[in-house]
Parts: structure tokens; C-alpha cells; sequence
């Protein structure tokens, strides 16, 4: 049991590296990107409303997709006043309840109300609305169920290194340091 646990924890870690690796490059596009849309608009008086819904994508795939990155990061905000003082059993008692507790029901509730959502974008095949903006809104929106996926997975993971932590000794690349 613990060796399946390792296992899927490992693996799932890995998808998350493996993805936020990906990600992390599209944090400096978007900086660049937002200093030519502020050059074109104040400097040459010009709206580039494309270039401008690009770093609205951008945006949301770095965010939507990197949640499960920073779970496993552990760069997620936490109220940490007794979780600091405990052990590390004592923390992974409150990590595993607090993946099971709130963060799988969040998850699953993301997945299930954004299917028909993302369904009924799909099927308009929905645009920007604004004039020149980019098509593809529902390629947009598809992060959303897939959001949930990733992150779901990576709560997973966490409640694998709960596992491991209280029942065995979890060797280093188990620990939750991306």
C-alpha cells in the first residue's frame, strides 16, 4: 500500500513540475506583452485589442493551470499559526484533512458546474465580444474542468504524502518541495 501511495504520489508530482515548467515561461510573455500594449496605447495613441486578449489567455492558463504546481509548491496561502508548531505528523494530519475535507469537494464542485458551461461555449463556439478581439473564448473557458482535473490530482498526491507521512517515513522526493 505504501509503495502504490509513492508511487501515485510521485507521479503526480511529476505532472505538476512537468506543467508548471511549462507555464513559467508564459509569466515573462506576459510582461512583455503588457509593455508593448502600454507603449502602443500612451506612447503611439493605438489599441491592440488582440494583443491585449492574448495576455487576458495567457493569463488564465498560467493561473488555471498552475494551481496544482502551486499546491504542490506549497505556495498556496495558509493560516498557519498552529500548523508552524506542529510536527510534520501533525501537519500532514491537517493537510490530509484539509484535501479531504475541502479542497477534493471544491474540486469536484468546479468540475461538475463547469461542464454544461463549458459545453454551451463549445457549442456557440464563442468569440470575444469585443471588435477585433480573439476567437476561441471556449478553448478559454475548456481550462476551467481542466483546472479542476489538475488540481484534483494534485490534492491527491497531497493526501498520498499525508498518508505516507503518517503511517511510514516518506523518503525526500515524496515531501511536498517542488
Amino acid at each position: 500500500m505504501l509503495h502504490a501511495l509513492l508511487t501515485f504520489n510521485r507521479l503526480a508530482n511529476r505532472v505538476a513540475d512537468i506543467t508548471g515548467n511549462l507555464l513559467a515561461p508564459m509569466t515573462y510573455l506576459m510582461m512583455l506583452l503588457t509593455v508593448v500594449v502600454v507603449v502602443a496605447r500612451y506612447w503611439f495613441n493605438i489599441g491592440l485589442v488582440p494583443v491585449t486578449e492574448t495576455i487576458i489567455y495567457l493569463h488564465a492558463c498560467v493561473f488555471l493551470l498552475g494551481i496544482g504546481y502551486t499546491l504542490r509548491a506549497g505556495a498556496h496561502v495558509r493560516v498557519d499559526i498552529i500548523y508552524q508548531r506542529l510536527s510534520s505528523k501533525g501537519q500532514a494530519a491537517i493537510d490530509l484533512l484539509g484535501a479531504l475535507v475541502f479542497l477534493l469537494p471544491m474540486t469536484g464542485f468546479i468540475l461538475y458546474s463547469s461542464i454544461d458551461y463549458v459545453g454551451l461555449s463549445w457549442r456557440l463556439q464563442e468569440g470575444s465580444a469585443e471588435p477585433g478581439g480573439l476567437p476561441g473564448v471556449y478553448l478559454l473557458k475548456s481550462l476551467m474542468p481542466l483546472m479542476a482535473i489538475l488540481l484534483g490530482l494534485q490534492g491527491l498526491a497531497e493526501i498520498a504524502r499525508s498518508l505516507l507521512t503518517l503511517f511510514g517515513q516518506p523518503p525526500a522526493e515524496a515531501m511536498q518541495d517542488a
